[in-house]
């Protein structure tokens, strides 16, 4: 049966990493083989939607990419050894595990000798499904350079002879807590692009979501999974209201509720609510329960700032950051006004190169009734950010003081 092009882009989108975790389980070779399923993602883009899905379309990626991996190992002229190896091998369909490897590529793609954005860019292109070029737009980089830094992440990946398979007991949590992060930081980028023309980019927020949905169906008792999740869909639920039509940035106060995703903030908050009572409470529920106040709130006036405040403390105690403590201080600031919250932005050295330090610093003093230093603060965050609706923003504001 055809398939439009969006239909079969979302069933490969699903299908890569159960492709990539069964050529892997049988054949190692990781970084080989994440090339291998690349292109036979890239044969069936092609195909499938003019000549229709195959019956199996699972077995039929990993046939392709079998070929494939086999052809790309007897290119290579410096593993004569391995091509002998590989010679000798069948091409019918591999066993497919009746559990999803995808939560394994996790691990693999997260693995610690990697830095964050490695991690991040090796998730993204063996776990999402995404293309080189794909991913290299997501960072905004050229695609060589995309390409060499996820060649290097696969050769670290390799040099590190760690099995495929779920790391042990004792490093699993730890390991866990690295996969949260780098999909947590997919989310951000995605929800507040750092730099370029758009405030926000929905193919990575949304890919965020699909992995973190996959990472709780795999892991639904995993409470900070939960809360992850959770906290992606009460915040992705505002993105309808965070910009005007010509995508100029509307800061949450001055939001039209009504455009809020009812349907996303319903569910966030059910899972938020499921995962708060059970075992303890980490950073990501907290979050999500500070999320889940505002996106409850009918309007800004509404809201229940001294529970944010509560909640911002105790996340202060048991994950302590700057942000957090920024994030702390607006929330101080809307509970018991400038004058107690100003005072507590001075310990944020750390984020002196932040725009969004002197753009919080801009609001406050704003709200004291300190004119030329609010300006001076906004035109400071303003030369601090790449981000042009950021930027369009701050010195809209500054503009407006003057």
């Amino acid at each position: 049966m055809a398939l439009p092009e969006g239909s079969a882009e979302d069933l490969l989108r699903t299908l890569a990493p159960q492709v990539l975790g069964a050529v892997v389980r049988r054949y190692g070779h990781f970084d080989t083989a994440e090339d291998a399923v690349q292109e036979a993602l890239l044969a069936a883009a092609v195909r499938w939607p003019a000549a229709g899905v195959p019956d199996a379309p699972l077995g039929w990626l990993v046939t392709v990419a079998s070929r494939r991996l086999t052809d790309l190992l007897r290119a290579d002229q410096t593993r004569r050894r391995r091509e002998e190896t590989v010679f000798r091998w069948s091409f019918d369909v591999p066993a497919v595990s009746d559990t999803d490897d995808s939560l394994i590529l996790l691990f693999l793609c997260c693995h610690p000798a990697l830095k964050p954005d490695a991690q991040v860019a090796l998730t993204l292109r063996a776990v999402g499904g995404l293309t080189t070029r794909e991913v290299a737009r997501a960072f905004l980089v050229p695609e060589d350079t995309m390409t060499r830094r996820i060649s290097r992440a696969k050769q670290r990946v390799k040099a590190s002879g760690i099995p495929f398979g779920l790391p042990p007991e004792a490093e699993r949590q730890e390991r866990l807590a690295a996969v949260l992060h780098v999909l947590y930081l997919i989310f951000n980028e995605g929800y507040a692009s750092t730099s370029g023309p758009s405030l926000h980019r929905a193919d990575l927020s949304t890919e965020a979501v699909r992995l973190t949905r996959m990472v709780h169906r795999l892991l639904p008792d995993d409470s900070e999974v939960t809360g992850l999740l959770a906290l992606m869909l009460l915040t992705d639920a505002r993105r309808p209201a965070r910009t005007t039509p010509d995508g100029a940035l509307v800061p949450m106060a001055d939001q039209d509720r009504s455009l809020w995703d009812a349907g996303m903030i319903e569910e966030g908050v059910a899972l938020i609510t499921q995962a708060l009572p059970r075992g303890a409470t980490g950073p990501y529920q907290l979050q999500a329960a500070i999320a889940a106040i505002h996106d409850e709130s009918p309007d800004a006036a509404s809201t229940d700032w001294p529970q944010i405040v509560a909640l911002y403390e105790l996340l202060m105690r048991i994950a302590p950051n700057p942000m957090v403590a920024l994030n702390h201080a607006v929330a101080v600031t809307m509970a018991s006004g400038p004058g107690v919250g100003l005072p507590l932005l001075d310990g944020l050295s750390a984020l002196r190169s932040d725009h969004r330090l002197h753009a919080v610093r801009g609001h406050l003093l704003e709200m004291s009734g300190d004119v030329a230093g609010a300006r001076e603060a906004y035109l400071r965050a303003a030369s601090l950010t790449s981000s042009l609706p950021q930027q369009r923003y701050l010195n809209t504001r500054a503009a407006g003081l003057s």
